[in-house]
């Protein structure tokens, strides 16, 4: 059991460990988990990243690392169940295809020239082992146009301002808003149709006046989106898909 003897030293801010432990999901198999010591925490929590398909648990200050272990070791069964419905993986290669706004869209190759999009061919240039990384480059710059077009109309509509758009590669919500006026976003938003991408913005534009989940922000979310009910399940439902694009 050495391997749970973690010591977190600064109280005051998070901290993140990688804990091996035997025989988590499978006998003889021995499972990686994201042992993370929050002091904001309340309780123990588990969760399965969509994305990289790692295991992250969550602990309060007062709770041991070793607690915490037996918890997960409790949730074998879910873990199991979760790591299995995980969708396949989309990997941005010539070849292969992917919904970008709505369209599907097919990765090629290209002699020269910048990446590109045309008669739904994203037409990459350069050695196929950086097709990937050159794909991910072109749909952020994407989703950083698209995204900051519809933030700043949307919330001009809405008499406020946004003061700055970030784009990000989050794992756990799709954007974010700041007291300052900041907007953060997924650039993974653009995989998704346009009424899903139109949400997330209206659901951030909506919190530069109500920093909160109350009815008043979803009654202001419902007249900068109407009908935003279909494209939030939408997410809730196939985001974890969106997650293994790239």
């Amino acid at each position: 059991m050495g391997l749970l003897k973690i010591l977190f030293p600064d109280r005051t801010v998070q901290h993140e460990k990688l804990v091996a432990v035997p025989d988590l999901l499978a006998d003889g198999e021995i499972a990686s988990v994201r042992v993370r010591r929050n002091p904001r925490a309340r309780r123990i929590s588990v969760r399965v990243d969509a994305g990289d398909g790692s295991i992250a648990l969550t602990v309060p200050w007062h709770t041991s690392v070793e607690r915490g272990i037996g918890f997960v070791r409790g949730q074998r069964d879910w873990l199991k169940a979760r790591l299995a419905a995980i969708p396949d993986r989309v990997e941005f290669a010539p070849g292969s295809r992917f919904s970008f706004m709505g369209q599907q869209v097919m990765v090629a190759r290209a002699e020269r020239g910048p990446t590109h999009l045309a008669d739904g061919v994203l037409h990459v240039a350069g050695a196929p082992e950086f097709a990937a990384r050159r794909v991910r480059d072109w749909l952020k710059a994407q989703a950083r146009r698209t995204l900051a077009e519809k933030a700043h109309a949307l919330a001009a509509r809405n008499g406020r301002k946004v003061a700055a758009i970030r784009i990000r590669d989050t794992r756990t919500r799709w954007g974010s808003a700041a007291t300052d006026g900041t907007l953060a976003f997924s650039w993974r938003l653009v995989l998704a149709p346009p009424e899903v991408l139109d949400y997330v913005v209206a659901h951030e534009v909506a919190h530069l006046t109500h920093m909160n989940h109350g009815a008043e922000f979803w009654a202001l979310v419902a007249r900068l989106c109407p009908g935003f009910e279909q494209p939030r399940q939408w997410l809730a439902a196939n985001g974890a898909h969106l997650l293994r694009h790239g």
